[in-house]
């Protein structure tokens, strides 16, 4: 059974730090990334990397956040530096076959995080 599991997820202040985590058990997977969606917006795609380490931001995000994978792990993280209220949402790890992760097949259930101002 394929399951992707995030963690790392919590309330923090504006400019704060956070780290999540998702860990895929039951296959590997050769791109894996985040998405996001807030209250009463549509689900947003966040970063991706793949087996090589190629790597993509959403334009909100780049500079302040960094994707990385540990392909031994079967892991992926997601380094939020300098956060906003505007990143406050439910995170989700997602992983496919190929980047860009446009309509993934696999997900995680979900994790919260919630920037204050």
């Amino acid at each position: 059974q394929v399951q992707l599991v995030e963690s790392g997820g919590g309330l923090v202040q504006a400019g704060d730090s956070l780290r999540l985590s998702c860990a895929a058990s039951g296959r590997t997977f050769y791109a894996m990334g985040w998405f996001r969606q807030a209250p009463g917006k549509e689900r947003e795609s966040v970063a991706g990397i793949n087996g090589i380490g190629s790597t993509y931001y959403a334009d909100s995000v780049k500079g302040r956040f960094t994707i990385s994978r540990d392909i031994v792990k079967n892991t992926v993280a997601l380094q939020m530096n300098s956060l906003k209220t505007e990143d406050t949402a439910i995170y989700y790890c997602a992983a496919d076959q190929r980047l860009p992760l446009t309509n993934p097949n696999y997900w995680g259930q979900g994790t919260q995080v919630t920037v204050s101002s």
